[in-house]
């Protein structure tokens, strides 16, 4: 367990790096706001783009192999982007990471459903997210005491000896699962990667607000290529998009519910720094300080609900969990004019506690909802939503300020409670779903 969680560590914290140190690399690389983007665009297009392929890989070849060639893949791409000089030599190592961050999302959580038993698999879901949510937590925390210390390039150098340990503690542990006898489709990988690399870069210039006929291009592309990969799939024993999946009430239900919540999630982590440092005149330092409660509390509510949920029905647990994070989103958009740390601290633990609440219960659902044959694709779709829904978060984001102005935050946060609400309804509705598992495609044996 512990090979599993320190690569989910790495992978979790190099985005939260990234994503704080972004100004001072392209200041470093001499780059402009927008092309530095791609630092972070082209290490999220690579993770999104190859998430099911390679989830579909797994059920396939097993998810040890690819969980292990993803750390691997990571480590080295973490070390070309440590000696990139230039702006397109970093974003084509960010690509290489983020293919190998992409080969440990996407099998992650079907190997912890073999490392636990089923009813203990609450634990080892709550575990998995303290984990993502202490990472997420320290992240700008560990930039800015890296940036203190060094130049840029050390934020990738670190990950080099951490990958090795990783690597280290994964060979001699991870199981070896079973493997699928169904051959892996090249031409329905390349489909999908097309569907969702357009999909991204579609969301991301509605972020970026570029030019409309960029992004309706890019969307047709994601629709037309996405069509034909579920044409190209169908009646296929494990798609590599797994709509069949998507059949079994529960599994639909959890995983708008995933969408919904990280949507709601992205609504807020975009926006509040920009309301944190532009309306309240807050320092990036004091910006940091506010936006920790919400990490923290998700880190330590996750474990304890993960264990609640092999007692309790997620449904009901995710319910509660996510009309307390909308309550929390509200609070927050109706904070007064000049707001007391101490105002703003609580309502961020607020929507802390209700995300962690919410998160290892449905992540169990959408694992135990599917077939053990098809864990690997489950896994997928986990990443999957988790990314769709933080992306389509910040776009809604740059749509709430391009509406409302200087008052876009709040429109955000609003939209986020929405999201959340939303979510809230899609969980409660697991309720009154079939508990047993509705057919789905033809699964193929395990060897």
């Amino acid at each position: 367990m512990a090979a599993v969680m320190l690569a989910v560590a790495l992978a979790t914290l190099d985005t939260a790096i990234a994503n704080t140190a972004l100004p001072a690399i392209a200041a470093d690389l001499h780059a402009a706001p927008a092309a530095s983007v791609w630092i972070i665009n082209a290490y999220q297009l690579a993770m999104v783009a190859t998430l099911l392929p390679l989830a579909a890989l797994g059920d396939i070849v097993g998810h040890r192999r690819i969980y292990i060639s993803g750390i691997a893949v990571f480590t080295l791409a973490s070390l070309a982007c440590s000696l990139s000089g230039t702006l397109p030599l970093l974003a084509a190592a960010r690509v290489l990471q983020g293919l190998g961050a992409s080969a440990i999302m996407s099998v992650n959580t079907a190997l912890i459903r073999y490392l636990y038993p089923p009813h203990r698999l609450g634990r080892g879901v709550g575990l998995n997210a303290l984990v993502v949510g202490v990472s997420f937590a320290v992240g700008p925390t560990v930039a800015s005491l890296i940036l203190s210390l060094g130049t840029w390039p050390w934020l990738f150098a670190v990950n080099v000896p951490l990958g090795v340990l990783a690597l280290a503690f994964a060979l001699p542990a991870l199981p070896h699962t079973a493997r699928g006898t169904h051959n892996f489709d090249r031409v329905a990988a390349l489909l999908n990667v097309i569907t969702f690399a357009a999909l991204i870069f579609a969301l991301g210039e509605a972020a970026q607000r570029e030019p409309t006929q960029y992004v309706l291009c890019a969307a047709a592309v994601a629709i037309v290529f996405g069509l034909l990969l579920m044409r190209r799939e169908a009646g296929h024993p494990a798609p590599m998009l797994p709509v069949d999946l998507f059949k079994l009430p529960v599994f639909a239900l959890s995983a708008v519910t995933a969408v919904c919540s990280f949507a709601a999630q992205g609504l807020a982590f975009v926006s509040l720094p920009f309301y944190f440092e532009d309306v309240l005149h807050r320092s990036q330092v004091e910006t940091g300080f506010l936006m920790t409660p919400w990490p923290v509390v998700v880190a330590l509510a996750a474990p304890f609900a993960g264990r609640l949920s092999d007692r309790y029905p997620p449904g009901l647990l995710g319910a509660i969990g996510l009309a307390v994070l909308s309550a929390g989103m509200a609070s927050l958009a109706l904070l007064p004019a000049h707001p007391q740390v101490l105002d703003i601290g609580i309502r961020m633990a607020v929507c802390g506690a209700g995300f962690g609440f919410f998160q290892s219960p449905n992540l169990k659902a959408l694992m135990a909802s599917a077939p053990p044959e098809r864990s690997g694709g489950a896994s997928g779709i986990i990443a999957t939503a988790r990314l769709l829904g933080q992306t389509t978060g910040a776009a809604l984001v740059a749509l709430s300020f391009g509406i409302a102005g200087r008052h876009g935050p709040t429109l955000a946060l609003t939209a986020g409670a929405v999201f959340a609400g939303a979510a809230s309804i899609a969980s409660g509705l697991r309720l009154f779903a079939p508990s047993h598992r509705a057919p789905v495609s033809a699964p193929s044996s395990a060897k």
